[in-house]
């Protein structure tokens, strides 16, 4: 936990990022970290969370996680949190809460609710088309013999 909150101080202090930061470790040992690069490499989902997971699937060559804590500088918003689900970690530790990252200016508590609202009642609209078609490429996926399970 100390290695994630000072590698987030080290990313502002730079100037590189914003306050966030994230180790992941398996056994023990380090496999990945990751720092916010949200704002220097222009992209909105390169939280350290999804960094530290982008590198250590890579290290371990695998796409699951399986085995692995995550320590992260602050509690993870729903994106990241979504990918740690979905990396299978075994579990996560934080340092800053959700309430200490808003009063910093980092607010995700809208896309909590957001997500919660009927699709019709969301910010950006949202409304299903071709839904026929699409199926195809579910039905391909259903009916692939050979198919790495996720």
């Amino acid at each position: 936990m100390r290695k994630a909150i000072a590698l987030a101080t080290e990313n502002v202090v730079s100037g590189l990022g914003g306050p966030f930061a994230a180790v992941i470790v398996r056994d023990g040992e380090i496999v990945a970290i990751g720092v916010n690069q949200v704002t220097s490499t222009n992209d909105p989902t390169a939280h350290a969370e999804v960094v530290a997971i982008r590198a250590a699937c890579t290290a371990i060559g695998d796409f699951q996680l399986t085995g692995c804590v995550v320590y992260t500088s602050c509690e993870p918003c729903p994106m990241c949190l979504s990918a740690l689900y979905w990396a299978r970690c075994k579990a996560i530790f934080y340092g800053n809460s959700a309430g200490d990252a808003a009063e910093a200016g980092f607010d995700d508590s809208f896309l909590y609710e957001e997500v919660s609202r009927p699709l019709d009642e969301r910010r950006i609209p949202t409304k299903r088309l071709l839904g026929g078609e699409a199926i195809e490429s579910f039905n391909a996926w259903r009916a692939q013999t050979d198919k790495i399970e996720y």
